[in-house]
C-alpha cells in the first residue's frame, strides 16, 4: 500500500534546490556520490569498505520500498533525490517516513548531502519544501526528526530549521558497525509553523 496522496513536483522547487521522487535513473549517480565515508561518520548506515555495493543495494531497495521498515518507525515512506537547482546536479536524498495518515503525522529523515553543500542554503531550504508540503498541502499535525546522538552536527542544523527537542530515547538501536545508538527526538507541529516558517525563508534569504 502506498501513500494516497501524490506529490505535485512544482511544489517541491526552490532557488536552491528542487526535489524529485526516487527514480531507477537516479541510482548510479547516488551510489558514486554515496561512497564517501564522510557522510555516515555519525549514522554508520553505509560502511566505506569491500562489501560497499552490496550495502548500498540493500540501502537503496529499501528507499524504494513504500513500506520501508527503518530505525525509528515500521510505516509507508517516500524517498526524494535532491537536485542543485543551478546546474540540475544530484546533491543527495531524503525521505518522508513513518507516514501515518490516520493520525496525521510524519517524519522527516535518512538524509545526506555531498560535503561541498554543507553548511549552505540547501537543506534549509529542502527542509522548507517539505515542511510547506506537509502542513500546508496535506495537512499535517506533526513532522518528527530522529537524530542519532552521535551527530551533534544535525542535531543543531534540526533545531536552527526551528524544531523542538522533545527528548532523547537511549539504547535505541545499533548501527552498523555494532555500537550502539541513542536518538534524539525534535518536532514541528502545526501550531508551530506560522512562526517557524518565516524565520526557516528569512535564514534562507540570507544566502542570497
Amino acid at each position: 500500500m502506498k501513500p494516497s496522496f501524490t506529490i505535485d513536483s512544482s511544489a517541491l522547487r526552490g532557488k536552491f534546490v528542487y526535489l524529485q521522487l526516487l527514480q531507477p535513473q537516479h541510482v548510479p549517480t547516488l551510489r558514486a556520490l554515496a561512497k564517501d565515508e564522510r557522510l555516515w561518520e555519525f549514522t554508520k548506515t553505509l560502511l566505506i569498505n569491500e562489501q560497499y555495493d552490496e550495502q548500498f543495494d540493500q540501502y537503496i531497495a529499501g528507499a524504494f520500498n513504500e513500506e520501508g521498515e527503518g530505525l525509528y518507525t515500521v510505516g509507508l515512506q517516500l524517498s526524494f533525490t535532491i537536485f542543485r537547482t543551478d546546474n540540475d546536479a544530484i546533491i543527495g536524498m531524503t525521505r518522508f517516513y513513518g507516514i501515518d495518515e490516520k493520525h496525521k503525522r510524519l517524519d522527516i529523515g535518512y538524509t545526506w548531502y555531498i560535503p561541498e553543500v554543507w553548511g549552505g542554503a540547501h537543506n534549509k531550504e529542502c527542509k522548507l519544501l517539505l515542511l510547506q508540503l506537509a502542513f500546508e498541502t496535506l495537512d499535517y499535525n506533526r513532522v518528527g526528526f530522529h537524530v542519532a546522538h552521535q551527530n551533534i552536527r544535525s542535531q543543531k542544523a534540526v533545531e536552527k530549521i526551528g524544531a523542538t527537542k522533545e527528548g532523547l530515547v537511549r539504547n535505541h538501536s545499533y548501527r552498523n558497525d555494532g555500537s550502539v545508538r541513542h536518538t534524539v527526538l525534535f518536532s514541528i507541529i502545526k501550531e508551530e509553523w506560522p512562526e517557524v516558517k518565516p524565520a526557516l525563508q528569512s535564514l534562507i534569504s540570507s544566502y542570497q
